[in-house]
């Protein structure tokens, strides 16, 4: 795929509409790209190279650019395969290329390419040091945790171009790509790089008085137009903060009945005043995009069958996912149903308590086997606490 960035900085990446699960657990329906670009100048960069899935169409795309050129850098921003996947192609077409790293970076490097990496030449670079490409300068930040520890950014001042690594990324092939960046960008992100908020604001924090006129990330579109909105949205999603009102319902059912239960109540909530009711079913949608919605309202119903003394298993994953991307700052409310000795919202709310600033709304709704007219009560009495 041909984009155009500027007569210096080309595009090189490729597209994988071929990957079913991204990391091996987020479907990927519209695939993804494998963002590579090259800086064209006295010296030549390589800014990262693709997944080996992408490696030979990537290497016409790269030699094409080149036009008999040979490549004096190679910036490594991330290692991730995804990422790091070709560059032991790079070493073996162009053995003089210096790598360009930080000291994490080339830590991992070894890790994964061994001898090739400890033969190869490189240059450390640390925080605030530059790269003079001629009339390019690429200045480096470090980013670490962003998701992996030697994780880094490089901004080119001469044409204000930040090469975000894995920030600003998303799902999605390039030859697929819709108009709705967030949606997908919301999905990636939450999923991927959600547990480390706190260092994504220490980045965005860095880059606070650089200004910023085209992001190239690593995973998906080129970013040039309202740039205001894509750094809006990560500096709330890294707070932890609503992006949206609105309350989803998430509810793992065994037998239909729990469902039922879940689906009434999202009708009671839109009744009592709700902006916005989104159900997941946690059985059968995408564990990704209920994680997503999750973080986007400032509001949360679950509902759950009990099962072996606890809850039913996909609502236990769900939390402990949930758990671990550091959920925080919501209003819950909570629906349990148990034929006998229901135990649902006594595990969900031991889950919960390990999780930061949530509220707990009353009342707690249980339901036996099957909703009844008896229960209307409790469940309208909790869904409008919910819409206070």
């Amino acid at each position: 795929m041909e984009l155009t960035i500027s007569e210096a900085v080309r595009y090189i990446g490729v597209d994988d509409l071929d990957l079913d699960l991204f990391e091996s657990q987020y479907v990927v329906p519209d695939g993804v790209s494998y963002n590579s670009y090259l800086i064209m100048d006295e010296k030549v960069a390589l800014m990262d190279t693709v997944d080996a899935r992408g490696m030979d169409a990537w290497e016409e795309n790269l030699k094409r650019e080149l036009n008999g050129r040979k490549i004096d850098y190679l910036v490594i921003s991330h290692m991730e395969p995804d990422h790091s996947g070709s560059l032991a192609r790079v070493l073996e077409l162009y053995p003089d290329v210096i790598l360009v790293g930080n000291a994490k970076t080339f830590q991992l490097a070894e890790n994964f390419f061994g001898d090739v990496i400890k033969s190869a030449q490189k240059l450390t670079v640390g925080e605030g040091e530059t790269l003079n490409l001629g009339v390019h300068k690429l200045h480096f930040y470090l980013a670490p945790m962003v998701h992996w520890p030697e994780v880094m950014v490089a901004y080119e001042s001469s044409e204000k171009i930040l090469f975000s690594a894995d920030a600003f990324g998303k799902f999605g092939a390039l030859s697929k790509e819709e108009d709705d960046w967030a949606c997908e960008a919301r999905r990636y992100y939450f999923n991927i790089v959600g547990k480390y908020g706190q260092q994504v604001q220490k980045l965005l924090a860095k880059l606070s008085d650089v200004q910023v006129s085209t992001i190239c990330p690593l995973h998906g579109p080129i970013l040039k137009e309202h740039l205001e909105t894509y750094l809006d949205l990560y500096d709330t999603w890294s707070k932890y903060e609503p992006e949206d009102e609105g309350i989803l319902v998430a509810y793992a059912s065994i037998h239909g009945n729990t469902a039922v239960a879940a689906k009434k109540l999202a009708n009671m909530l839109e009744k009592a005043g709700a902006k916005k009711v989104a159900l997941a079913d946690l059985c059968r949608d995408d564990m990704a995009e209920a994680i997503e919605d999750a973080f986007r309202y400032d509001r949360m119903v679950l509902c759950a069958a009990s099962y072996d003394g606890g809850v039913f298993p996909p609502m236990e994953d769900f939390l402990h996912h949930l758990k671990s991307k550091m959920y925080q700052n919501r209003t819950i409310g909570i629906l349990e149903n148990g034929s006998w000795g229901p135990t649902a919202a006594r595990t969900m709310k031991g889950i919960l308590e390990g999780m930061k600033d949530l509220t707990i709304v009353e009342p707690v709704v249980t339901i036996r086997s099957k909703m009844k007219g008896s229960d209307i009560s409790a469940m309208q009495e909790l869904a409008k606490a919910m819409c206070k």
